[in-house]
This record gives C-alpha cells, sequence and structure tokens, in this order.
C-alpha cells in the first residue's frame, strides 16, 4: 500500500540566482512531488472516470500553496484540467506556456514489471513506475521551474502553466484549453514530454483508420457459397505496404520526423467457437504517421482506394472510418520559443542541443491545430522508454530540466528572440 500523497513544501531559499545565472531550483521537491504523482494510477481506459482526478486535487494543491491563482475545469467526468496564471510582476511581457498531462497508459501486466509500477521508488539513481518518463516528471520539473522563477524576483510577462487531462486519450484537455481565452494570450509553449534531451521542433502527424470488410457468411466446407472478408482483410493488409511505398515517394523524408509510415494494428473477424464458418464481416484497423508536408486527404484517399482494389478481387466491400486525424507540425527553429529554449539548455549543459521529432503526437499538436500556438517539445527521460514496462526516468534529469526550463522561460520572457551562437540546426 502507497502512503497517501503529500505536497513537499518548497525551500524557502529556493530560487536564489546562481552563479551562472540559472535560478535555483528546489530539486528534492521536485523529484518528491514527481514520486507522489506516479503513486497515482492515473491510467486512461476505455469508459473509465476520475482518471486523473487524484493528479488534478494533488497539483491544485501545490498551486495553491504557492499562492498561485488557477482554475480547475472538468472536461470531462473527473478529468479536469488544471491551469495557472503566474504574472511575473515585473512589467509588460510576453506569455509563455508550460504544458503537461497526468494521465498515463496501462501498466499492462504487473507481474512483467521488476518493480511496483506505482510505487514511485528510487534506486540505481532512477524514478520506476508508470508515468515515470511519460509524463509525471516533465510535469514536476516544469511546476517547480516556475517556482524557482518566481522566487529568483520579478520578472516581465507571464507563465501559464497547463497540467492536461486525456493526451492518452483524444486530447480532449487540449482541445478544451486551446478553446479557452487563457489560450488567446500565448505567445509559444514548451510541452514537457520526455525527449532525451532533444528540442523537438516538429512532430509526426496520425491517422487512424478502421476498414469495415463486407462480404458473405458461408460454410467453411464450401467456400465457394461465400465471399470471405478475411481473405479480403489479407490482401488489404498487403497492398498497404505497397502504399507506404507511394507515400515514402510523395512526401520524402523529413530530416528529424522521417517518412510515412502505414502500419496494420488490426484485422480480426468471425467467432473463435465457429471455427467451421467463413464470416460475413471483418475489420482491419491502421495506424499511419505523417511527416509535414503530407496532404491527409489525399494520402486516406489513396489508401481507401488501395483497400478497395484489394478487397473487390474476392468480392468484399470496404467502409472506412476515419477515426482521428492530427497533422503533422513543425515550428521553425529561428521562433523564440525555440531559441529560448536552446539557450537555456546551453546554459545549463555547456553546449547546443540536437534537434529531433516527436515520433507521435503530443497535446502541443492540438495547441497548434486549434490554437495557433508555437509549440516546442523537450522534456526529461528517454523518448523510447514510454509506454514499456519498467518505465523510468533519470532522477538527475529532473533537476537538470527545471533548471533548463527556468533558464529558458527567462530568456523567453526578456523578449530575446535570437538564435543563440553555435545552436544545432
Amino acid at each position: 500500500m502507497h502512503s497517501s500523497p503529500s505536497i513537499v513544501p518548497s525551500d524557502p531559499g529556493a530560487g536564489a540566482a546562481r552563479t551562472d545565472g540559472v535560478p535555483d531550483v528546489d530539486e528534492p521537491a521536485a523529484v518528491a512531488f514527481a514520486q507522489d504523482l506516479v503513486r497515482l494510477r492515473t491510467v486512461n481506459a476505455t469508459g473509465a472516470t476520475a482518471v486523473e482526478q487524484p493528479a488534478a486535487d494533488l497539483v491544485s494543491r501545490l498551486f495553491t500553496a504557492f499562492g498561485w491563482p488557477h482554475e480547475v475545469t472538468e472536461v470531462a467526468p473527473g478529468r479536469p484540467n488544471v491551469v495557472a496564471v503566474v504574472e511575473g510582476g515585473g512589467g509588460p511581457g510576453p506569455t509563455l506556456m508550460f504544458e503537461g498531462h497526468t494521465d498515463v497508459v496501462t501498466e499492462g501486466d504487473p507481474a512483467a514489471w521488476s518493480v511496483d509500477p506505482y510505487g514511485g521508488q528510487i534506486h540505481d539513481g532512477r524514478l520506476w513506475g508508470r508515468g515515470a518518463a511519460d509524463m509525471k516528471s516533465g510535469v514536476a520539473a516544469m511546476i517547480y521551474a516556475v517556482r524557482a522563477l518566481q522566487q529568483a524576483g520579478p520578472f516581465p510577462g507571464r507563465i501559464v502553466v497547463g497540467v492536461l487531462c486525456d493526451e492518452e486519450g483524444l486530447m480532449l484537455g487540449a482541445k478544451a484549453f486551446a478553446a479557452s481565452p487563457t489560450a488567446a494570450g500565448v505567445d509559444g509553449v514548451i510541452v514537457c514530454e520526455p525527449e532525451g534531451y532533444e528540442v523537438c521542433t516538429s512532430a509526426r502527424g496520425g491517422i487512424r483508420l478502421r476498414f469495415a470488410l463486407h462480404g458473405v457468411m458461408a460454410h467453411g466446407a464450401m467456400p465457394q457459397e461465400g465471399r470471405n472478408p478475411l481473405v479480403a482483410g489479407a490482401r488489404v493488409v498487403a497492398a498497404l505496404a505497397g502504399a507506404e511505398e507511394w507515400a515514402v515517394r510523395r512526401y520524402g523524408t523529413h530530416p528529424h520526423a522521417g517518412t510515412v509510415t502505414v502500419t496494420p494494428t488490426v484485422l480480426h473477424g468471425g467467432d473463435p467457437d465457429q471455427l467451421n464458418v467463413i464470416p460475413a464481416h471483418a475489420v482491419v484497423g491502421v495506424d499511419v504517421r505523417t511527416v509535414p508536408g503530407t496532404d491527409h486527404a489525399e494520402l486516406i484517399g489513396h489508401l481507401r482506394q488501395a483497400a478497395e482494389d484489394a478487397a473487390a478481387g474476392v468480392g468484399v466491400t470496404v467502409g472506412l472510418t476515419v477515426v482521428d486525424d492530427r497533422p503533422a507540425i513543425e515550428t521553425d527553429a529561428g521562433h523564440p520559443v525555440v531559441t529560448a529554449l536552446v539557450a537555456g539548455h546551453r546554459l545549463v549543459h555547456g553546449s547546443a542541443p540536437p534537434f529531433g521529432a516527436v515520433p507521435g503526437t503530443t497535446d502541443g499538436t492540438i495547441l497548434t491545430r486549434d490554437a495557433g500556438l508555437a509549440t516546442v517539445v523537450y522534456g526529461p527521460g528517454g523518448k523510447w522508454i514510454a509506454h514499456q514496462k519498467d518505465e523510468y526516468v533519470e532522477v538527475r534529469e529532473i533537476g537538470e530540466y527545471a533548471r533548463v526550463y527556468a533558464a529558458a522561460a527567462r530568456h523567453f520572457l526578456a523578449g530575446s528572440g535570437t538564435r543563440p551562437e553555435g545552436a544545432a540546426a
């Protein structure tokens, strides 16, 4: 049994300027808060309610302890966004947003883990558990970065701290925030997802498709009397491989995001207890990932035609449902939110960060699509560890990223938008 989550009070001495000019982050408190978040099982599951509520309550109590005015907005039952606006007190200036989410994917089989998925344990220099990397450490780091900057003294402008719900689902939290008046005043967003020290100025798009195959039911001993949608499904899967090759030629290779991928993820139909029956219906599910410059409507049309042609060969018809459609996005490397982040990384680490792309999509995709906000993704944890068993983040990274965030915020709010010398391109 886990102990009840507790707010670790900020060190009254934290926030003083360091000799390198980076606000002094209360790293022990940030790490403890990340542990408390990991100990909450906020799994985003179909039909679940009150998924993020415990984490939202924890965040809200911390914001209250810091004296930060904030709104808790229930996007769906038990699924709130928590958004604070921290005024700098240093006069007019731009508005920077830090964004993270509190939901996580399932842990799967707990027996497959070598640690308690919700123990929030620290050993071997790592914080272990579901959400440690994706992305509760990022949430803790961004909150304590803003606290450190606030305690270091007045700064121009303001910072929005957005802790949103449902990133692992339909991104309802990001959609709700994008439609809010607060979003309209934001000048740049740092999304604190795990990216392994890369500054990700682009993110791949995502299209989820469901092909419904309609055939004719028949006896398994008399296949000539039916039209088998499972055979059609196999043909559709093969045809989609060819469609992927077409998409790669059509849209090319992005320097960071790579190429379009078309991945069948579902093929099912029939009753597993009726092995002597050809089913009337089957489904092929497909996960498509796109790169900046991809024409989604054109690509969907090509995939539809490929599936229809493949199924027609065995007399099966196809219906297509677009389950979700998220664009690939890209923020110019010269945008102030990017140059500020590069400057913050350089100040903390002494060298320029590499640039990269988010392999999937984040809330930043929605904030860019729906609200036109410039977004960049950068956060603690390896980008490939998300959604796996034995998820972890290096404990030192929580403090490192918090310091980078604080330095980046100071740079951005000061209004400096030039590319730092020697920044990696």
